[in-house]
């Protein structure tokens, strides 16, 4: 083996030219240079895979005893390693910012998800130039990068057109290339995609047998397959990301239809069959005991006879959504191997970024935005079973029930969001690398978390932990490298501390010992009563002979757990955990939660073309009274089309022309569609077209009257009956002149939206009067200066 050459603790590699003699002639015989050389990491640095999936529980895959089928984890798991005490953050934009920097996640900024982000250094969202990401170092030791699929580090204030990129995957990432979505979730028929960080439309629809799992599979085959056709020589980085099976969980009815009459059991009965499963693969210890259910989780036996088939029908599409998340899954490793590199491919196969999702309510959602907007009574059980059939299709954005997401976790107490327990935190992952590991089918019990991976896959490709990147000194690794178990299953674990918080909900972990205290319940999203921190009950649990935190020995060993209780606190002060943060809605706020905003005053301006504009970017018109004016030039023919439209066929508003009126129409979770239209067509020539409306109040979600101007004159009124309090979608953009993804209103498709007009500009005002329903020059002046 050749001796690596470089000096890569310093990146990029400083290029350092050897003296030697010029010649003056070129022609002259001693003229000599070495042959230009690409950059390579060290020979047998070997290409890496890491498939993260999302809100996926330990129970919940084939491979680790649960009931979806995962046949292509078993494969990959009977060729390599199985790892049973692995962990994540408890949450996804944290586990993910963890795991691709090698960081724990408030270390990073990442706190929670972008979107509740404050000032405060641990929930900021936003990474320290002194942690670079893994993608990054990599890139700059001479890996081929790329990633597909879902990317939730973005902070939501750079998360429009303008950006700035410098968090996106493409730019600040470190990723050479990027297909994928940014934010928590996406709709898998219709997504919201970027190709770098260009938006771009999907390549087919729903009709012509669109997903997109199976479109990122395509990409990630496609690009690998090119970068070994024309870079044989470099190893990569694939980071496959897809979006599944967070909610909504989207299938083709023919997936979800293999597991008919499969859990008509119940969630109880599916934890005891789970179990036995677990033991009889020996993922678990042969002592380890079934953690009972908690008062907030209902009993099978309780839930309405009525409700029963749509609950049955929401865990068969969930568990076709995971068993056809690994088939494609698996189209990318037969792509490896069918190229001969699967051998020096080091495979990471992480089985979700936390515990199974416990946000679809105790019924389980249609649209889960219901729940989001405090709304979930809408989604009666006469509402549910009236929509059964539609789950898992283009017209449901579904989530199933808590008491599945439980029975996901099995053997554990709780779900994603809990990080105190391992219901929440612990994820069943698969190591394969053949040229690394020389045991198949083994089972690895070395405690580990997502912030070991990225010093695992240096130490793997013979790569130091770099102390500068970008001239910017680096913070050291807070992860523990696992190569010392790959060949050694009986090696004491060297990642033997490790703290744990989300909303509250925390614990510690150290030397087998697990201190625990959960704070909040993630499907209480609205309401409810939170205990001051220090209220917050203690449990205790020694891991050396409890697998499953089952037996709390808080009462009997109180001086343990006090001594456990302060390295929490040391650990949190290490680690920017402090000020622990439990807040809701004040977090969505961001001049509450001190993060900045693209949203100034008032009023906003938008223009023709401006589309994928988050909710974040766009002026929040939600609870109060609001207008949308819009010049528009209309010729003699007539007009069609959207002026503007926010949110999608989930929820949503839309300003638009049909037949050459203007109509309005509010949509309310997609349940309620409340539409008023103009009696004339929009006269031809140059016009403002206006949309008042009027607020209720009296408090959240109210509905209020419409009214529709043509150049201040009155021409329709109409009523909408109720409103969205919180949030029209998490995925879902607003644009002008256009709609992209589903479409809020039936009248028109997103293939059929364009506005046949011309747009001269569209201004958005809350909470502001204006008498004469008409916006002058004067006006529009003193809205753009106000924006300055």
């Amino acid at each position: 083996m050749n001796p690596d050459r470089h000096s890569r603790s310093m990146l990029p590699i400083p290029d350092r030219p050897a003296p030697g003699l010029t010649t003056y002639d070129a022609k002259d015989p001693d003229t000599a240079y070495p042959p230009i050389e690409p950059l390579l990491p060290p020979d047998g640095a070997p290409n890496v895979l890491v498939i993260l999936l999302d809100d996926v529980g330990f129970g919940a895959s084939s491979a680790f005893g649960g009931p979806c089928a995962t046949p292509n984890a078993e494969k990959l798991a009977a060729g390599g390693l199985k790892y049973n005490r692995f962990h994540t953050t408890a949450l996804c934009a944290p586990t993910r910012q963890a795991m691709l920097t090698g960081r724990n996640h408030h270390s990073v900024g990442m706190g929670s998800i972008t979107e509740t982000a404050t000032s405060a250094p641990g929930n900021s969202s936003l990474r320290p130039n002194t942690k670079a990401p893994l993608a990054m170092t990599l890139k700059l030791n001479g890996y081929s990068t790329a990633q597909f699929g879902k990317c939730h580090e973005v902070p939501v204030w750079q998360s429009s057109p303008m950006g700035p990129f410098d968090a996106w995957p493409s730019a600040g990432g470190g990723f050479e290339t990027f297909y994928g979505f940014i934010g928590g979730e996406n709709n898998q028929w219709e997504p919201a995609l970027y190709d770098g960080t260009t938006p771009v439309e999907p390549p087919a629809t729903f009709e012509e047998g669109y997903h997109l799992t199976e479109d990122l599979a395509d990409r990630a085959t496609s690009w690998i397959r090119t970068q070994k056709a024309l870079m044989p020589e470099k190893p990569f980085f694939v980071y496959l990301a897809p979006g599944a099976t967070h909610a909504p969980h989207h299938v083709p009815a023919e997936w979800a239809d293999k597991y008919k009459g499969k859990f008509a059991g119940g969630w109880d009965a599916q934890r005891e069959q789970t179990f036995a499963r677990q033991k009889e693969l020996g993922v678990i210890p042969a002592d380890a005991e079934l953690t009972p259910r908690h008062a907030e989780i209902p009993a099978w036996e309780d839930m309405p006879d009525e409700l029963k088939p749509v609950l049955e029908r929401e865990m068969e599409v969930y568990a076709g959504f995971l068993e056809h998340t690994d088939h494609h899954v698996g189209r990318v490793i037969d792509a490896i191997d069918d190229l001969g590199i699967l051998d020096n491919t080091i495979i990471y196969y992480i089985i979700g970024d936390n515990g199974a999702s416990a946000e679809g309510t105790v019924n389980g959602a249609f649209n889960e935005m219901a729940n989001f907007n405090g709304m979930a009574a809408l989604e009666t059980p006469e509402f549910l079973v009236s929509r059964m059939a539609e789950l898992g299709t283009p017209s449901s954005y579904n989530h199933y029930a808590v008491g599945w997401a439980w029975a996901m976790d099995t053997p554990f107490q709780w779900t994603k969001q809990v990080a105190s327990h391992w219901g929440g935190t612990r994820n069943g992952t698969i190591v394969h690398w053949p040229s690394g590991i020389e045991e198949k089918g083994g089972l690895r019990t070395q405690f580990s978390h997502v912030i070991d991976l990225a010093p695992t896959i240096l130490e793997a490709a013979g790569l130091p932990e770099p102390t500068v990147v970008n001239g910017v000194q680096q913070s050291p690794i807070e992860g523990t490298s696992m190569v010392y178990s790959f060949n050694s299953p009986d090696t004491a674990e060297r990642h033997d501390l490790q703290y744990f918080e989300m909303f509250g909900n925390r614990g510690i972990y150290f030397k087998g010992w697990s201190a625990v205290t959960k704070h909040r319940t993630p499907w209480v999203m609205v309401g409810g009563t939170l205990p001051a921190f220090d209220d917050d009950v203690w449990e205790l649990y020694d891991g050396s002979v409890d697998y499953s935190q089952a037996r709390d020995l808080s009462a009997d060993d109180p001086e343990r757990l006090h001594g456990l209780q302060r390295l929490w606190l040391i650990e949190a002060t290490k680690y920017n955990v402090l000020p622990i943060d439990d807040r809701g809605a004040e977090r969505l706020n961001p001049e509450m939660a001190g993060r900045p905003t693209l949203i100034h005053g008032n009023s906003q301006t938008l223009f023709a073309g401006m589309g994928r504009l988050s909710e974040s970017s766009v002026v929040s018109i939600k609870n109060r009274s609001f207008s949308i004016t819009a010049e528009v030039e209309v010729s003699a023919s007539g007009v069609n089309g959207v002026v503007i439209a926010q949110g999608g066929r989930f929820g949503g508003w839309s300003l638009y022309a049909k037949a050459g009126k203007a109509k309005f129409v509010y949509n309310v979770l997609g349940i309620h569609e409340f539409a008023t239209e103009a009696t004339d067509p929009i006269p031809a020539g140059t016009h403002q077209v206006r949309m008042e409306f009027a607020y209720d109040g009296g408090g959240l979600a109210k509905g209020g009257d419409v009214t529709i101007y043509y150049d201040g004159t009155a021409v329709g009124t109409g009523r909408v009956g109720a409103t969205q309090a919180m949030i029209f979608s998490a995925d879902e953009t607003t644009d002008v002149g256009y709609e992209s993804g589903t479409t809020v209103a039936s009248d028109y498709t997103a293939e059929r939206s364009r506005f046949t007009g011309k747009i001269h500009w569209v201004q958005i005002d809350v909470g502001i009067e204006d008498n004469d329903h008409f916006i002058d020059p004067d006006e529009r002046l003193r809205v753009a200066m106000a924006r300055q």
